[in-house]
């Protein structure tokens, strides 16, 4: 079920951000300092952030959103960032009808989502701002068995149904020595329209093209398999079902701790999903999108030593030209900190994969661009 992240105190996840003085950026604007997760002290400008922001999209940032908002908000009490965590589509739909002032997707604007981005944007159109990166895994539920190495082609063929029980041949070739049961493998999928859907089917589809023969999309696209809403929604049933196996971001399988599949990649060992190996991958990424859209082509078929390739990055979706003027202020400063060093710092404390810096500093400039 789609859950909105609005903390207003820095609690829970983000209890280690305290609040330090307060200073000034320039003449109009303020900023505090928050701690980062290397203890370093950074400032958060303020600036004239005063309002309520709308935004919603991707469940698969909703852990590092909850502690972008909660660091915020701590250190600019004015302003109120309210993010409904549903999924890459809903979030899409939403900012393309002028509900939400920015979505998380985690796949860049299609050309027809460019263009009915144009309704909401008056004057300009949206745009793609690479903020998060991180591994989506294959977590699994098999007592017993640890670091479970999987391949694309069989993968592909779990989650198609062509391989059906745990101790299957090619698993087991892929897992020597290791005691696999006997049992019937229960695969988990989105329910809903999902970037991190479409980005598991480009993996697929990448590595391993004559086992994942369909398109991406970010509706589920093979026949069998349960399905279950949203990354969190997953997540739950993989931990619950003994067998199962589901995709979901790292952050999801850390909190819960689900055992999550050692990809084999043709590089000298199998890659563990972490942040570091997801940046690596990340950081191989080229450019994309043209102008002030900061898109991104990733490669699901690395080969590179300690390169972890079923990646994703959530851009936040924002219109270039024609946002809506009551919330501009807040949202370029909510933007502006995340694309930040404290902010991006902070994001390896849910698993996630900062945005390598070459990346993170154009995000930055065009995020003061925005009018």
């Amino acid at each position: 079920m789609a859950t909105p992240v609005r903390v207003v105190a820095a609690t829970g996840l983000c209890a280690g951000f305290v609040l330090a003085g307060c200073g000034s950026n320039d003449n109009s604007a303020s900023s505090t300092s928050t701690t980062t997760a290397s203890g370093t002290a950074a400032p958060v400008g303020c600036g004239q952030a005063a309002s309520q922001v709308l935004a919603s999209g991707s469940s698969a940032q909703a852990n590092a959103m909850s502690l972008w908002t909660n660091a915020f908000m701590a250190a600019c009490p004015k302003a109120d960032i309210n993010y409904k965590a549903s999924s890459s589509g809903e979030g899409i739909t939403a900012f393309t009808q002028g509900t939400v002032a920015f979505a998380g997707s985690d796949t860049p604007l299609s050309p027809s989502e460019v263009q009915a981005s144009k309704q909401a944007c008056t004057g300009g159109r949206g745009i793609d701002l690479p903020m998060v990166g991180g591994p989506i895994v294959m977590g699994y539920n098999l007592p017993g068995i640890e670091n479970l190495v999987l391949d694309a082609p069989t993968a592909a063929d779990i989650f198609t149904g062509k391989i059906t029980q745990w101790n299957d041949p090619a698993i087991s070739k892929l897992n020597p020595g290791a005691s696999l049961p006997a049992q019937a493998i229960q695969s988990f999928h989105r329910s809903d329209d999902s970037g991190t859907t479409q980005n598991f089917g480009l993996y697929l589809g990448k590595a391993a093209p004559a086992q994942w023969p369909y398109p991406p999309g970010k509706p589920w696209p093979a026949p069998g398999g349960q399905a279950a809403a949203g990354s969190s929604g997953v997540a739950a049933q993989v931990k619950q079902v003994a067998g199962s196996i589901g995709y979901f971001e790292l952050s999801y399988a850390s909190s819960q701790s689900i055992p999550t599949v050692r990809l084999a990649t043709g590089a000298g060992a199998p890659v563990e999903a972490s942040p570091a190996s997801a940046s690596k991958a990340i950081a191989q990424a080229q450019p994309a999108g043209t102008g002030s859209d900061l898109a991104l082509n990733l490669d699901y078929t690395t080969k590179a030593e300690g390169a972890y390739p079923l990646v994703l990055i959530t851009y936040e979706i924002v219109c270039d030209t024609g946002n809506a003027k009551p919330t501009l202020s807040t949202v370029k400063a909510f933007l502006d900190y995340t694309a930040s060093p404290a902010g991006q710092d902070i994001l390896t404390k849910a698993a996630y994969a900062p945005i390598p810096e070459a990346v993170i500093a154009k995000v930055r400039k065009t995020i003061e661009t925005l009018s």
